[in-house]
């Protein structure tokens, strides 16, 4: 097995409404693997919709910003910052939301690795090619 590394600009930029998601490591990526790893910008104000992963433990660390998180069905929101990891068992019900002004820039890992695939599945994802920055849009 060939081992290397991977740098961001090296991969395809997911672009949705909310944020942008960018895998570093796959099972596609990297035959054998046995996670998914990626970065996870969540624009300023923006959050994605409660979702969850019937098969796949998520790990949540921030690497900068600050926002929201939920995980459990009915669970209240806690803040989460730079620094703070987020555990996600597989089949349970989460939340991200950015309260502030600044980028929430998050690193994902999901375990097993397969949750990755539905981000292409949703019906307002662009995928853009290696290297092409996206826009941000602004409200007015």
């Amino acid at each position: 097995m060939k081992l290397s590394g991977r740098r961001p600009d090296e991969v395809p930029t997911r672009v949705l409404d909310w944020g942008t998601i960018k895998w570093l490591v796959s099972p596609d990526l990297d035959p054998g693997a046995g996670l998914t790893t990626g970065e996870v910008v969540v624009y300023p104000g923006q959050g994605h919709a409660p979702h969850l992963h019937p098969d796949d433990q998520e790990v949540i660390y921030v690497i900068s910003g600050e926002g929201v998180q939920t995980v459990g069905e009915d669970a209240p929101a806690f803040p989460i910052k730079a620094g703070d990891a987020v555990y996600i068992p597989a089949n349970t019900m989460h939340s991200t939301f950015n309260t502030t002004w600044q980028p929430l820039r998050l690193v994902v890992v999901y375990t097993p690795g397969g949750a990755y695939k539905a981000v292409d599945e949703l019906p307002d994802v662009r995928i853009l090619e290696p290297g092409v920055a996206p826009t941000w849009k602004q409200d007015r």
